[in-house]
């Protein structure tokens, strides 16, 4: 039987993709405010703006491939029980051809009913327009986890954590709640990996192995650390 492999992926893996992130400098909240684009109020108060951001996020997407990091885990595949829990809303894991993603932000290529978020639709292309209908008569919005929201796949990230045998934290600071609460979940015994340039600041306790590199090459070397325990 494989060992699983569950591993916590955050912007910093998609960053050599090409998709800017949020939160280093140069990131995308320096030209949007967080509550004018991703909180529940800035939705009411100019929803039209809020599609214009996700669309033009959606349009970046469509340009950005997936990096050595990510197919990386994907090519793991064949010899490990690769589950990885995502904090991106991009589908860079699925098209590198990883089995099992598991998103805790929403995906970005994906739509919702504003009254029912249950109700979800594939987005065809990189635009949503103001008037498009979900079948509850409801206008569509993009379908992501804002601030302010609860994230409703955080409970089956946390059994998934509890089943690891191996914990990796791929391109993320661990700043954002309550993602970052996810490590606590994986067994005492279980070997816990950070791949991060900035890993040396994280807050992550009974860390077995860092290292402090970017995803593509990061990635890779932890895979043959693991694979040489």
């Amino acid at each position: 039987m494989k060992k699983r492999l569950v591993v916590l992926t955050g912007a910093g893996i998609s960053a050599e993709s090409g998709i800017r992130t949020f939160r280093d400098s140069n990131g995308l909240w320096e030209e949007y405010r967080i509550e004018d684009v991703a909180t529940p109020e800035g939705w009411a108060r100019d929803p039209e703006l809020v599609q214009e951001f996700y669309n033009q996020r959606r349009r970046q997407l469509l340009t950005a491939e997936p990096n050595a990091g990510h197919r990386a885990l994907a090519e793991a595949e064949s010899w490990l029980d690769v589950q990885i829990i995502t904090q991106n809303v991009d589908d860079l894991h699925e098209r590198a051809g990883s089995s099992h993603v598991l998103h805790l932000h929403g995906e970005l290529k994906k739509a919702c009913s504003e009254r029912n978020k249950k109700l979800v639709y594939d987005i065809d292309g990189w635009e949503l327009k103001m008037g498009e209908k979900a079948e509850d008569g409801a206008q569509l919005r993009p379908f992501i986890v804002w601030f302010g929201e609860a994230v409703p796949n955080i409970e089956p990230a946390a059994e998934l954590a509890r089943t690891a045998d191996y914990f990796a934290v791929v391109g993320t600071s661990l700043n954002v709640y309550p993602a970052a609460g996810l490590t606590a979940y994986a067994p005492q015994e279980c070997p816990l990996v950070i791949v991060d340039p900035n890993a040396v600041n994280s807050p992550m306790r009974r860390v077995q192995q860092v290292f402090a590199q970017p995803a593509s090459t990061g990635v890779p070397a932890m895979l043959e650390w693991i694979r040489g325990l």
